[in-house]
């Protein structure tokens, strides 16, 4: 590929600036290589194998990372935390804590909610356990009921990519509703708006209100 585009370049510029452009894309090609491999390492330390298909996924699908950039720019850093998020949409599994925590923050800069509240509601209903499964029937890291799940588009709560968007979303909708209020949005989240509505305030149910108490000591 490099050697047709050279020959482009000398049939057209010169070659001076075909001779340019060669040492520009040898320092690109160079970048890529010197970055990809603390890259491999940072994800291999989560347990995931990197491959060489995965990695050009990242590349043509992240707009922090341009061909353009890197030939006049070549210390453009490749953003591990994107990797991560193309593995978990190739269908790698997200096990690990920080590897939730990727998540989380991707998804809440997504739906504009601060990540530091997802991952204390992430704390507080799951664990960050992305196998959760409550007593009455809630699962995954962020607790989805079925029918809450259902109304979300969520297919399968317990994939985590799922259950943080469908999660993230419904919690974003309680804070449109009420405002901005964090502790209506939470203790809707918990009770469900109808109760908040009823009590025009956070219900007098000592679960609810645990939960909202403990939530906002880990977020505040």
């Amino acid at each position: 590929m490099f050697s047709t585009m050279i020959q482009n370049l000398l049939s057209s510029s010169g070659k001076s600036a075909a001779m340019q452009r060669a040492v520009q894309m040898n320092n690109y090609v160079n970048t890529i290589n010197s970055q990809w491999m603390p890259v491999e390492q940072q994800v291999q330390n989560q347990g995931i194998t990197p491959s060489i298909q995965s990695f050009d996924k990242v590349l043509k699908s992240t707009s922090k990372v341009k061909f353009g950039d890197l030939l006049t720019n070549p210390t453009t850093k490749v953003d591990a935390n994107i990797y991560t998020a193309q593995a978990a949409s190739a269908g790698e599994k997200i096990t690990t804590k920080e590897q939730i925590k990727n998540l989380i923050s991707r998804v809440a800069r997504k739906h504009g909610v601060d990540e530091k509240l997802v991952n204390a509601l992430v704390k507080q209903e799951s664990g960050f356990n992305p196998n959760a499964k409550s007593h009455v029937g809630a699962m995954g890291l962020m607790q989805l009921m079925p029918a809450t799940a259902k109304g979300l588009g969520v297919t399968n709560p317990m994939d985590p990519e799922q259950n943080v968007e469908g999660g993230v979303k419904y919690l974003k909708s309680m804070l449109n509703k009420y405002n901005g209020n964090i502790i209506l949005a939470l203790a809707a989240y918990n009770a469900g708006p109808g109760a908040v509505d009823k009590y025009d305030g956070v219900p007098p149910y000592k679960e609810t209100q645990n939960y909202v108490r403990n939530i906002l000591a880990t977020y505040l």
